[in-house]
């Protein structure tokens, strides 16, 4: 499947929005080519993943919240983000993009096994450069910090 796949940050990915279903996703985008299951004792999270790997892209899950889409990995190199390929921008292009629309630059770090990764937390965005090249992007949906409330006696 040929296909530009558009980034919509804190909404979703392409026409499938956060919050959606797998069977929804399957709607958009066909059949994965492998289903997944990633489970983190220690963070305590579970998800299903859908493998696109022909098309550049796995979508996650969330087995905790009904299996809701609630994050991607990307690196198809025909991507847009702001109607731009992303996958053809330098990581000071990149940061330039994004700060003109309202998401500065909040971390960036160099990753033991040679990756530098760039992070918009505003905007969900983690952007993983090797060899001064963009070589994956990661986005999702924004959790809350503090999901309880107080009600009175």
């Amino acid at each position: 499947m040929s296909s530009i796949y558009q980034i919509n940050l804190l909404k979703g990915f392409s026409d499938l929005l956060f919050g959606q279903t797998i069977a929804e996703a399957e709607k958009i985008f066909g059949k994965s080519e492998e289903t997944q299951e990633l489970n983190d004792d220690i963070l305590e999270t579970s998800c299903t993943v859908l493998h696109y790997w022909d098309s550049g892209f796995s979508l996650f899950f969330d087995n905790k919240q009904a299996k809701k889409f609630s994050s991607v990995e990307v690196d198809n190199e025909e991507t847009l983000l702001f109607s731009r390929k992303i996958f053809q921008l330098k990581e000071k292009e990149l940061i330039e993009l994004m700060k003109s629309n309202g998401y500065p630059l909040s971390d960036s770090e160099q990753q033991e096994w040679g990756e530098r990764r760039l992070s918009f937390d505003d905007a969900g965005l983690d952007c993983y450069f090797e060899n001064g090249r963009l070589s994956s992007v990661n986005f999702g949906v924004i959790e809350e910090q503090n999901t309880y409330e107080f009600l009175p006696n």
